[in-house]
């Protein structure tokens, strides 16, 4: 990078505050962590391994799953092994990297949310048509655009954070390269950066925080006209758990970045990315996945196998 305006690394402040009391964080955080690293290898492995969950349900699942493992992968063991020292150091390179793996990883879970939720509604309010509409084709163009969209997006993005000059210090008052602290030591014009940044941020996650809304209103609407109260508990359960994490990750994501970057409070900034990076990978496999009947039917077999 040819750029001479930007220090060569940065120092990462963490839970700086907490003083000699982040070694006690390590222990939970490391156990949320493997929680959340194990269970969505679980998942992955079930899903490829049974046949029966070779439906375009699991086929996002499995790479939900998979995207919350690379998410939590770019940023929470950079930040456990910090909480271990004093110096918390960052090269300028690697920082740009974290930074582009961890905004493309991101945006892919919004739009891999989103067709979680346009499966399910064209699996409920549609089903005779579900075979069609939702195609092994059409689910491999989805699942595709979600990957590519972002991660040619944040190409630009990632050359133009390069680009800026950075003469505030070298402090970010964060865990990890998070652009609202980036921001705060840039001293060029950075409003094009910003407003480019927004309409990312409208682009990937609040479309696909509006589509899922949209999808679950019209599923509950027919969910109310099922006659059937087996059939209603069915698909409520399928719904509601997905609902959740829509409004735990996609929620806390759109507060946290459907907004001007240097608007943000930097420790509201802080937990909110601590509940999307770990609490929310923890929630998948066991609020999404485990308590679901053929989840666990399909694997109660496979171990009755062994």
């Amino acid at each position: 990078m040819g750029n001479r305006n930007h220090p060569s690394q940065f120092i990462l402040l963490g839970f700086s505050t907490f003083g000699k009391l982040q070694v006690v964080l390590y222990g939970p955080f490391l156990v949320l962590y493997l929680l959340a690293f194990l269970g969505n290898i679980i998942i992955i492995v079930v899903v490829l391994a049974n046949a029966h969950l070779h439906t375009p349900m699991y086929f996002f699942l499995g790479y939900f799953a998979l995207l919350d493992i690379l998410v939590t992968v770019t940023v929470v063991p950079k930040m456990l092994s910090d909480l271990l020292v004093s110096t918390k150091t960052i090269s300028f390179t690697t920082c740009m990297v974290q930074f582009y793996f961890y905004f493309s990883f991101g945006s892919t879970t919004s739009l891999i949310l989103a067709d979680m939720a346009l499966d399910r509604f064209v699996a409920i309010c549609h089903p005779l048509r579900h075979g069609t509409l939702m195609s092994w084709a059409v689910c491999t163009h989805l699942a595709g655009a979600a990957w590519v969209a972002p991660f040619l997006a944040m190409v630009p993005t990632v050359l133009s954070w390069v680009q800026l000059s950075y003469c505030h210090g070298n402090i970010i008052n964060h865990f990890f390269c998070d652009n609202a602290p980036l921001l705060q030591l840039a001293c060029s014009d950075t409003s094009l950066l910003e407003f480019w940044d927004f309409m990312l941020s409208l682009a990937f996650v609040l479309s696909s925080f509006l589509v899922t809304l949209m999808s679950y209103g019209y599923i509950m609407t027919t969910m109310l006209r099922v006659p059937s109260s087996s059939g209603r508990q069915k698909a409520f359960s399928t719904c509601s758990s997905h609902l959740t994490l829509v409004f735990v990750g996609l929620g806390s994501t759109v507060f946290l970045y459907v907004q001007p970057g240097k608007a943000r409070p930097v420790e509201l900034n802080k937990f909110v990315v601590l509940v999307t990076n770990i609490l929310t990978p923890v929630l998948n496999p066991f609020v999404l996945t485990f308590h679901n009947e053929t989840v666990k039917a399909v694997t109660h077999a496979q171990m009755q196998r062994l």
